[in-house]
């Protein structure tokens, strides 16, 4: 296997810094750039329905839910990891766009209930099968067995960093 700006990169730490051990930015390097190339792929895909990444990832959180496809927009942040003000810009867009509905929760109408639309249903199975499109196209470059071990790797690397600090400092 050829070497890529990854290895550059790696080996002018050791010739630089014999002693520093840049061997973790050889996964970690090469796990940014394939997350910012597949993120742009899946940018420019998305476009093509009229939404960015974040507005489909609420209506992806939204059809993920099952029918009737409503949530409470405190449950979207949450699961999206946003602050409410984040949220209500994501929402007042996908409004105005037709792809999502906001109306008062049955159970309690000081608070509201986010709804796809039909519209918005159609674009979220749309620009998923679109965006699976541009990572299978890059993973399907190993066989269905690495793809399998990749993803059990990872797991494990997400775990633990979901752990502890990732500051060695603290």
């Amino acid at each position: 296997m050829t070497g890529d700006e990854v290895d550059a990169i790696v080996e002018q730490w050791r010739r630089e810094r014999p002693g520093m051990r840049p061997e973790p930015m050889a996964v970690f390097g090469r796990i940014y750039r394939l997350a910012r190339l597949v993120g742009d792929g899946q940018e420019k895909v998305y476009a093509g329905w009229g939404i960015g990444r974040g507005e489909f990832d609420v209506l992806a959180a939204l059809r993920r839910s099952g029918s009737p496809y409503t949530l409470a927009p405190k449950a979207l942040a949450a699961s999206l990891m946003l602050t409410s003000g984040g949220m209500t810009g994501r929402l007042d867009r996908l409004e105005r766009a037709g792809l999502v509905r906001r109306s008062p929760d049955p159970a309690d109408r000081r608070a509201l209930r986010v709804t796809l639309t039909d519209t918005g249903r159609r674009v979220v199975e749309e620009s998923a099968e679109a965006g699976l499109a541009v990572q299978r196209r890059i993973l399907d470059a190993l066989p269905p067995a690495d793809q399998d071990r990749l993803a059990d790797l990872l797991r494990a690397l997400l775990a633990a960093a979901e752990a502890g600090p990732a500051d060695p400092a603290q």
